[in-house]
C-alpha cells in the first residue's frame, strides 16, 4: 500500500496481518482531494486498520491525527508505519464505542472504515452526531458498501455528499445547522 499524496507521497506502509480491506488508492485520492488542503485541520481515522488513511491525512497537512484501532493484532503494524510521520500521530488501542463515549475533544475531520459486515453503522454515526468530538464544523465521512441503505440525516448528521467507488460508497456528513 502505498501513500497517493502530500509530503509522505509514494511511500508505502504495511498492512497489518489478519482481516484488513484497505481504502482503495482511488477512493483515498478522491477523498483527499474533495477534502482539499489539510493544513491545520485535526483528523480522526476509527477503524485504522494499517493506519494507512490517518497517515495520508497527515501527509496533507493534518494535525493532529489520532488512529482508532481495536485489533491489539495491528497495533506493532500500526506503529511502525506512523513511524514515518513526523508531525503528531497517536494511536488509540479501543473499540470505536468506547472511543465514542470516552473521546475528548474535538475533530474537524472524522473518517470511519468499519468493517463491511459490521452491523449497527448508522446507530455508531448517531452515537458519534451525539458526542463531545463533534463541532458544528466537523466534516464525518464513512466508507460502506453500496448496498446499505442510509437516511439522509443520522442524528443531527445531515448527509451532503456521496461517492460510489466500485461496490462501495463514501458517505460525506456534517452536522445540521
Amino acid at each position: 500500500m502505498r501513500i497517493t499524496g502530500g509530503t509522505y507521497r509514494g511511500r508505502r506502509v504495511r498492512c497489518p496481518k489478519g482481516v484488513i480491506r484497505p481504502a482503495m488508492d482511488r477512493m483515498r485520492e478522491s477523498m483527499f482531494s474533495i477534502l482539499g488542503p489539510l493544513d491545520g485541520y485535526s483528523f480522526l481515522d476509527i477503524f485504522s486498520g494499517s493506519g494507512l488513511v490517518g497517515i495520508e491525512a497527515a501527509s496533507r497537512g493534518a494535525e493532529p491525527v489520532v488512529l482508532v484501532e481495536n485489533d491489539r493484532g495491528k497495533r506493532e503494524t500500526i506503529l511502525e508505519n506512523i513511524e514515518i510521520v513526523e508531525s503528531k500521530i497517536s494511536l488509540v488501542m479501543m473499540s470505536a464505542e468506547s472511543f465514542l463515549r470516552r473521546g475528548r475533544g474535538s475533530f474537524d475531520i472524522i473518517y470511519l472504515d468499519p468493517p463491511f459486515p459490521m452491523p449497527g453503522k448508522i446507530d455508531l454515526i448517531k452515537k458519534l452526531s451525539d458526542s463531545s468530538l463533534i463541532t458544528d464544523e466537523t466534516k464525518v465521512l464513512i466508507h460502506h458498501p453500496a448496498e446499505e441503505q442510509w437516511p439522509d440525516k443520522v442524528g443531527t448528521l445531515v448527509c451532503y455528499d456521496t461517492r460510489r467507488y466500485g461496490r462501495s460508497l463514501l458517505r460525506f456528513f456534517r452536522p445540521e445547522v
